[in-house]
């Protein structure tokens, strides 16, 4: 029999604790007798605003410390959001629980700009992402485009007050916050391609507790869980951080899957482009195909470029 109370960790952010809320009204509502108990965490990634993350390592940045109290039972499971989780987990961790996912598409968000090709010349755009960076290079090298950090109120206010022309951010995010920006235009996700596990949520929870995992099962979505893990399998074959510009989209298409990924120089110049597809239950060999079809057309170049030049 599962405790009566489940403790949940997450970030402080409004979209973190969105995030956490949707999965423990989900609960509730399966489960009436349960308590449900939000734990909020800061994270070093909270605590860091003012420096890009390719800065400052970014693998586990916004889950170690949540990662930590699942490991020393002050909280049972974390609601993450997939493109924050490493791929490899702390020993006894498990990622095994994949709500549905939301559209996992970039979008352009701006007051007074409807699309990203109707910026001025030499507009001033915000990402702090090396992935976006260089994909808006490929669309608009005229561009401006500046260092953008925070939580996803943050920025959209930092576009509202004027410091930005326009700002690219997740599109899942925009939706389940319920924020309508004057402007906004969907990217599609085989063109800017998304970063791996976009628009997904993870729980993650001890590996040994097995009763919590059936108790969770039914928040599981098969068909989220094999874009994602497809797309995982393509990061950790590539062994990519967020030093390292990259993108993985992969989607199903009846029962193929079809899995689309890029490795890019950070100034953009180099850019490496390839598609696999598959039956869905390869996910695995699909993302590692993929990866290796990358490395052998020049990534290999590449990730040693980046690493020897960032002294890692």
């Amino acid at each position: 029999m599962v405790k009566e109370v489940i403790r949940i960790g997450t970030r402080g952010s409004k979209l973190a604790l969105w995030q956490a809320n949707y999965v423990a009204e989900l609960i509730r509502k399966r489960y009436p007798f349960v308590k449900v108990e939000l734990v909020i965490v800061k994270t070093k990634g909270d605590k860091i605003l003012d420096v890009p993350l390719a800065k400052i390592g970014g693998k586990g940045l916004f889950v170690k410390e949540i990662e930590d109290k699942i490991l020393s039972k002050e909280i049972d499971l974390a609601v993450h959001s997939m493109k924050d989780v490493p791929v490899e987990l702390p020993k006894g961790l498990k990622v095994g629980i994949v709500p549905k996912s939301e559209d996992p598409c970039d979008c352009f968000v701006s007051e007074r700009f409807s699309s990203i090709y109707d910026l001025p010349k030499g507009s001033v755009i915000g990402t702090s992402s090396l992935r976006r960076r260089v994909q808006i290079k490929h669309l608009r090298e005229d561009l401006k485009i500046e260092p953008l950090r925070g939580n996803l109120d943050t920025r959209i206010k930092k576009l509202k007050d004027g410091k930005f022309d326009a700002i690219i951010v997740a599109f899942a995010g925009i939706k389940r916050l319920g924020i309508c920006p004057k402007f906004l235009e969907k990217f599609d996700p085989k063109v800017f391609i998304p970063a791996v596990g976009q628009g997904a949520l993870g729980i993650e929870y001890r590996e040994e507790d097995k009763e919590l995992e059936s108790f969770l099962s039914f928040l599981d979505d098969p068909k989220t869980k094999y874009r994602v893990l497809a797309e995982r399998s393509f990061l950790k074959k590539l062994q990519g951080g967020c030093q390292v510009p990259m993108g993985c989209y992969a989607h199903l298409k009846d029962s193929t899957l079809e899995i689309i990924g890029f490795l890019s120089s950070t100034d953009g110049k180099t850019k490496i482009i390839s598609k696999k597809q598959g039956p869905f239950d390869q996910y695995k060999s699909l993302g590692e195909e993929l990866a290796e079809d990358i490395l052998k057309r020049g990534g290999e170049k590449i990730l040693k470029e980046i690493y020897q030049s960032e002294g890692i």
